[in-house]
C-alpha cells in the first residue's frame, strides 16, 4: 500500500511538474524517491517505476531509519542496479563517512545528512585517523589541532585544548569551529574518493 501511495503521488507530481513554470525562471529538478523498505520485491518495483518517469535524477530514501547495515547496503546495490547510471544517484540521509565510501562503491553520487554538522554540535568531529570527541578530558591540554593531516581554518588556526575549552564554556564559536572543520572534512573524503576513483 505504501508503495502505491508513493508511485501515485510521484504520478500526480510530475505531472503537475511538467506543466508548471520553473519558480524564477531558474530550471529546476523533480527527483523521484525510491522505496521499499528492506524488502527487495518491493525496492525493485519501486527503483524500476522511478525510472520509467526518466527524470534528471533519482533518489534512494527510507535507508537511514535503524536497519542493519547489511540490509542497507544490499537494498542500495539493488536499487543501483536498475536506476540508470546516466543519471545521478541521490542516497538521502546516509553520512558516516564509512558509509558514503561504501554507498560510492555501490553506485550513489550524491549524498545528504545532518551528521557533520549536528555531531559537530555535539563536540564530535571527523578526523583521518577516526572519530574524536573534543569534549573529552584527552584534549584538555592537547594542542594539536583536530586533524594534523586537514589544512581547513579550524585546524590551522586553533588546538583541541582551545576548541574543548570554548564547548566547556558554552562559547558558540566551539560550535562553528567542529562545524567548520566536520564540513571540510567530508569535502575532502569525496574530493579523494573521486581521485581514486579516476585513478582506478
Amino acid at each position: 500500500k505504501s508503495i502505491g501511495l508513493t508511485h501515485r503521488w510521484l504520478k500526480r507530481g510530475v505531472e503537475h511538474f511538467s506543466q508548471t513554470r520553473p519558480l524564477y525562471d531558474y530550471d529546476q529538478d523533480f527527483i523521484p524517491i525510491v522505496q521499499g523498505s528492506v524488502y527487495k520485491d518491493l525496492r525493485m518495483q519501486s527503483a524500476e517505476t522511478i525510472a520509467s518517469y526518466n527524470m534528471s535524477a533519482n533518489a534512494i530514501g527510507g535507508l537511514s531509519v535503524g536497519e542493519p547495515i547489511d540490509d542497507m547496503y544490499r537494498m542500495i546495490e539493488e536499487v543501483t542496479n536498475i536506476l540508470p547510471s546516466d543519471k545521478p544517484r541521490y542516497l538521502m540521509g546516509v553520512g558516516l563517512p564509512e558509509d558514503i565510501l561504501e554507498s560510492i562503491e555501490l553506485g550513489v553520487d550524491m549524498f545528504d545528512c545532518v551528521i557533520p554538522t549536528r555531531n559537530a554540535r555535539n563536540g564530535t568531529v571527523f578526523t583521518s585517523k577516526g572519530k574524536l570527541i573534543i569534549k573529552s578530558a584527552r584534549c584538555k591540554s592537547d594542542n594539536m589541532p583536530i586533524d594534523d593531516n586537514c589544512d581547513c581554518y579550524t585546524c590551522t588556526n586553533f588546538s583541541r585544548a582551545y576548541i574543548r575549552h570554548l564547548f566547556n564554556s558554552n562559547e558558540i564559536l566551539g560550535l562553528r569551529l567542529a562545524t567548520l572543520h566536520n564540513i571540510h572534512f567530508y569535502m575532502w573524503l569525496v574530493r579523494e574518493a573521486r581521485k581514486q576513483i579516476f585513478e582506478g
